[in-house]
């Protein structure tokens, strides 16, 4: 197995385990081009959001790449603006529009927006139960969300996106969704560049002749984790897919693991000071204790 290898999901649908992430890639041709060149090498999964404000250029790339809708695993989110219950449907119809397609195969909730995220989800299950999507998950949730949605609804979530990377374990989130048979995803699994000149990385790749970036990335997947690469240049494309032709032993991934430093790069998911700025109207006072 390689890059075409997937995890089935609780619900039996199926999802690569190596995804191509556009976050940061600029709407327009820096966007197509290399979502064209990620399929060329052989992606199927293709992870965007409204928030990244290039799903049209993702959308255009698909349909010029000339592979089949039915062999793609396609992913978008909610942004926090546009959370409520008939807000994230209409969000949802405008992402379908820029993506030129009738359906997704994952929909995610992107931060949990207290006051919203609840009704946020109850859409996103008239989503799915309606066919419109074929999985439904979240992002950025701790277990008191997970919680929260479990008690409204009778579909729970697939997913759950979190950052991940070698200086934030998240175990305490992992092992939650793990006890629920929710999917780990990591974003920014190597914390936007920041981990690779750690010793012990640069160490592994010369023992295995890969380079840091692919040892971390082989990290998340022997944990058992769904993740997005990243990258506008095809020699980086290529080589961040190039991950299944070798494997860490046990105690290089220890040594990995002891890079944990509890050190996010975006904020803490009960942040309200985050939501205060990204969604109008949203007083962090109602929801301070």
């Amino acid at each position: 197995m390689g890059i075409d290898k997937r995890v089935t999901l609780s619900n039996g649908v199926r999802m690569p385990y190596l995804g191509f992430g556009v976050f940061k890639l600029g709407d327009g041709e820096e966007t197509t081009n290399a979502v064209k060149i990620a399929l060329e090498t052989g992606y199927r999964g293709i992870d965007t959001a409204s928030y990244y404000g290039n799903e049209e250029s993702v959308g255009r790339a698909i349909k010029e790449s000339g592979v089949e809708r039915e062999d793609l695993f396609i992913t978008s989110k909610v942004w926090n603006d546009e959370q409520g219950y008939n807000a994230t449907l209409r969000a949802f119809e405008r992402s379908l529009e820029r993506l030129q397609t009738d359906y997704l195969d994952l929909y995610l909730i992107h931060w949990p927006v207290p006051g919203l995220y609840t009704e946020t989800w109850q859409a996103l299950e008239k989503l799915y139960h309606e066919g419109k999507v074929c999985a439904v998950g979240v992002s950025n949730f701790e277990p008191h969300h997970l919680e929260a949605i479990s008690k409204i609804s009778s579909v729970k979530p697939v997913i759950n996106q979190i950052e991940f990377h070698p200086e934030l374990l998240q175990g305490e989130v992992r092992d939650y969704c793990r006890s629920k048979g929710i999917q780990v995803e990591a974003w920014s699994p190597l914390k936007r560049g920041q981990v690779l000149n750690e010793p012990v990385i640069q160490t592994i790749g010369k023992q295995h002749g890969k380079t840091p970036a692919q040892v971390v990335l082989r990290w998340c997947l022997q944990h058992d984790i769904v993740l997005n690469v990243k990258s506008s240049k095809e020699e980086r494309i290529k080589e961040n897919a190039d991950l299944f032709d070798f494997e860490l032993t046990g105690e290089e991934m220890v040594s990995i693991d002891s890079l944990h430093a509890d050190n996010r790069i975006a904020h803490h998911p009960d942040s309200l000071d985050f939501y205060e700025k990204t969604v109008p109207g949203f007083k962090k006072s109602q929801y301070s204790s």
